[in-house]
């Protein structure tokens, strides 16, 4: 399943790293807050010493779109879930601004609304 989601870069935690029967592997999680009216936060990863380079050159407060894998596997009984960052991208700005909480009209977006001849329904 892959998913666009657009939020704001909250942290980025410490690079974990080793070595696997298939050679040595890192990976980093970092924390992003979405951009709509009840914001949520997301904790994410990027694998591999290329994606984590790529997420170094991104910094707190900034606006991004992140394409994600969302894949969950059980293990003894238990389910686990992935948020995988396969992209990650710089905002524009003027699209990066986040809604007035008071506003519950803002993501309003055009496939929500159908154009019935402008008469609201109450």
């Amino acid at each position: 399943m892959a998913v666009e989601i657009k939020c704001k870069l909250l942290d980025k935690l410490a690079v974990q790293s080793g070595t696997s029967a298939r050679g040595p592997w890192s990976k980093q999680d970092f924390i992003v807050e979405t951009i709509e009216q009840y914001p949520r936060k997301i904790c994410m990863n990027v694998w591999g010493q290329d994606k984590v380079n790529e997420l170094a050159q991104y910094n707190a407060g900034e606006m991004l779109t992140v394409s994600v894998n969302i894949e969950s596997r059980e293990f003894n009984g238990r389910w686990y879930t992935d948020v995988r960052a396969w992209r990650i991208q710089r905002e524009a700005q003027e699209k990066a601004q986040m809604p007035e909480q008071g506003d519950p009209f803002m993501n309003v977006s055009a496939m929500d609304a159908e154009d019935d001849g402008g008469d609201l329904p109450f």
